[in-house]
């Protein structure tokens, strides 16, 4: 799947926690929201609004409550 990231709604250093929306992807008109599947603090965010991803892109690596990186 192709998709164009619509809205980052997470910033660099934000706490998140699991069912938190990170992103909103838009692909054949339709919304997509990218939701924390665990929480942790977040260390870097691969994407700006606009940028085309695939299927398979790391668009933000988390850490976890034990400070190891997720991505």
């Amino acid at each position: 799947m192709v998709a164009n990231v619509l809205t980052v709604v997470s910033a660099v250093g934000d706490q998140v926690a699991t069912g938190d929306t990170m992103l909103i992807l838009e692909s054949m008109k339709m919304e997509i929201p990218v939701i924390v599947e665990e929480g942790g603090a977040v260390l870097e965010i691969r994407v700006n609004e606009g940028d085309v991803v695939q299927e398979g892109d790391v668009l933000v690596v988390l850490s976890s409550p034990d400070g190891v990186r997720r991505g």
